[in-house]
């Protein structure tokens, strides 16, 4: 629930402009009250002619303090307008200050006083034809007005101040999202850097091991070899800039970025790990009558292929087993088994792949197993259809 606010995060800061009109509002009120017996009181009672402009100059003087007691104040201040007509335009003003802080003892206290106030000077003053009954019902009036407006005053002055509120809020919170988005897409990035660059460049890796051991290659399969090389490493760049283009926000080109893989380029990348001299064994039963969406498609492909690259590494000259199964219903499940390799290759790793593959799983509501049955090393993986 949101709180009340208080006073002071309220009351907007005053500037001397702000004190002037005031100031003015005051004056020109307590000349339009006090006029009305100014005259009598200069040729009748001259000393009561001075206490009053003596008093309403204090008045004006003192409600310059309202804000640091506004109670304490504003009482005095009607104390002083209940002898000096002059005292009225401050105390008003000092009552309506009071009235916006929307504290109803406050406001029943101080009101009260500024009408016991009133009708005390126009009792006492010298008018020249006073009815009471008129002056009580002008008193009341005029009080309850002064009080109201300082009751809806305070009122929008919260209303403004929780609007103010929710809109930082609103971008304090929006800030954060977009925080949050950008941390999520750095993730996301760094993710698809590892699985895209790691295959590739163990693939790299085990060409150019096997290049090295062969002394009998003559020049042609020599350059051949080399070729796949350096195909292989073009791919990898073209893939690095693919992935790092969804930095570029400021880049005012056409994207450059092709399609990010998908379930159908999962036999593709089969074939090209044959192609390199690996044995696998694929076998795809998804239901085929409705295609498998991108974002579940592009996250098997990942696994798929972060499970040849670990083949790669640790368990090089082994055989792949590879299975996909499911359906909308069930859901995918994918499964490779390999042989532990009794040595792995001199590629480098971070070991942080099937972590990655794990995280990137569980993001999409399914889960990533990895266990040993024998002398056989498992990798399987369950997504929901509609990841």
């Amino acid at each position: 629930m949101e709180t009340r606010p208080t006073a002071s995060q309220t009351q907007p800061e005053l500037r001397w402009v702000d004190h002037a009109w005031r100031d003015l509002l005051c004056v020109a009120f307590s000349v339009m009250v006090w006029q009305t017996v100014a005259g009598v009181e200069w040729r009748e009672h001259r000393a009561l002619f001075f206490v009053e402009v003596v008093l309403g100059v204090a008045a004006l003087v003192l409600v310059h303090f309202r804000r640091r007691a506004p109670v304490r104040v504003a009482l005095v201040i009607a104390a002083m307008s209940a002898v000096s007509g002059l005292a009225a335009g401050p105390a008003t003003l000092a009552a309506v200050s009071v009235a916006t802080r929307r504290d109803v003892g406050q406001v029943l206290l101080v009101g009260i006083a500024n009408f016991v106030a009133a009708q005390t000077w126009t009792t006492l003053a010298p008018f020249e034809d006073n009815d009471l009954l008129v002056t009580t019902l002008v008193n009341v009036a005029v009080n309850a007005g002064m009080m109201g407006w300082g009751l809806y005053i305070g009122t929008r002055r919260e209303v403004m101040w929780s609007l103010r509120t929710r809109a930082e809020r609103a971008e304090t919170e929006q800030d954060l999202r977009l925080a949050q988005a950008r941390s999520t897409e750095r993730a996301r990035i760094a993710r698809e850097m590892h699985d895209v660059l790691a295959h590739r460049i163990t693939q790299v890796s085990m060409q150019a091991g096997a290049l090295a051991f062969r002394e009998d290659l003559d020049g042609d399969r020599l350059r051949e070899g080399l070729g796949q090389i350096q195909g292989q490493a073009n791919d990898a760049l073209h893939e690095l800039r693919d992935v790092l283009g969804v930095l570029r926000e400021d880049d005012p080109g056409p994207p450059t970025a092709r399609p990010q893989p998908t379930y159908g380029d999962i036999a593709a990348l089969v074939d090209e790990a044959r192609t390199l001299g690996l044995d696998v064994d694929w076998s795809d039963t998804v239901d085929a009558a409705t295609p498998v969406p991108p974002a579940t498609g592009r996250t098997v492909y990942r696994i798929v292929q972060e499970g040849i690259t670990n083949v790669r590494k640790h368990a090089p000259g082994s055989v792949v087993a590879i299975s996909s199964t499911g359906g909308p219903r069930a859901g995918i499940t994918v499964v490779l088994a390999n042989p532990i390799g009794e040595r792995a290759s001199a590629a480098p790793g971070a070991g942080l792949g099937l972590v990655g593959l794990r995280e990137r799983t569980e993001l999409r509501g399914g889960r990533l197993d990895q266990r040993t049955e024998g002398a056989t090393f498992v990798l399987e993986a369950w997504l929901p259809w509609t990841a």
